[in-house]
């Protein structure tokens, strides 16, 4: 629904609120030697490095209305990459019509969003495990805004630009701003999870948790790929070429990393 001039809040000055979008994403799957582990990682590393990283935050920062400043990217030895994207005032070119339950924040009434001091970050982390054939890629990216435009505009398009097995996101409003009268505003939209924002078929994939401290404006959703197929888990192998030991094995290990991923705690394990 559009806000009307009528509806708008009269601020006094530039609008305080800093708006946080946290998105940790992880890549599970079983690399059956060391070489194939080592390849893996090689993978990742040519999947997203700095380049590729650049390119999908700058997408982001057109998402949300965002004018890039800088770009500082690094690819790291002997894994990994970062890029930091600062972000400044830009116009709207334009709105995404994607239907959800929520606004993802007040739109302007004209082409040209406050957006200073606000900045674009994402790191990558791929690892495996010293002996179980577990390899995993983490990235974490923050989307941080002041002004009107919250980040959780962007939140469908990261979710489409990683292979996600298990998603972390948190969304904060922090700080304030004073309308006219020097009344003091925590927050300038409606947000009740950040579920609301994930498109129907995104949600239909996963399980889904929300942690929120609404006084607080802090909300949390942790979410797990609903369907398993071992295939689709498995680096420069087969299920074909495995015996059914193997795959339950296998099957078993992939799914305890899963979990233990998502609910943040080491489940038991075989001595």
């Amino acid at each position: 629904m559009s806000i009307t001039p009528e509806q708008r809040i009269q601020l006094h000055g530039f609008n305080n609120l800093t708006k946080s979008l946290s998105f940790n994403m992880y890549d599970i799957c079983f690399t059956k030697t060391k070489e194939d582990r080592e390849a893996y990682i090689e993978y990742i590393d040519e999947q997203y490095n700095a380049d590729r990283l650049t390119n999908i935050l700058k997408n982001v920062s057109d998402i949300i209305g965002a004018h890039v400043l800088n770009v500082a990217k690094q690819d790291y030895v002997p894994q990994g990459a970062s890029v930091t994207v600062l972000v400044s005032e830009g116009p709207v070119v334009e709105v995404p019509t994607e239907h959800f339950e929520e606004s993802p924040g007040p739109l302007p009434d004209s082409v040209v969003i406050q957006l200073d001091k606000s900045h674009i970050t994402v790191h990558t982390y791929p690892e495996y495990h010293p002996y179980e054939g577990i390899s995993t890629f983490r990235a974490d990216i923050d989307v941080v805004t002041c002004g009107e435009i919250s980040p959780l505009k962007a939140l469908n398009y990261l979710i489409n630009s990683f292979d996600t097995d298990i998603m972390s996101i948190d969304y904060r409003v922090r700080g304030f701003t004073r309308d006219v009268n020097g009344h003091k505003l925590f927050i300038d939209h409606d947000i009740s999870s950040i579920q609301n924002y994930i498109p129907d078929d995104i949600k239909e994939l996963y399980d889904m948790i929300d942690v929120n401290v609404y006084q607080d404006n802090i909300f949390h959703t942790k979410c797990k790929l609903k369907n398993f197929d071992l295939d689709d888990y498995l680096f420069n192998l087969n299920k074909s070429q495995l015996s059914e030991e193997e795959k339950a094995e296998i099957t078993r290990k992939l799914r305890r990393e899963m979990d233990e991923i998502f609910y943040a705690k080491n489940m038991n394990v075989d001595p």
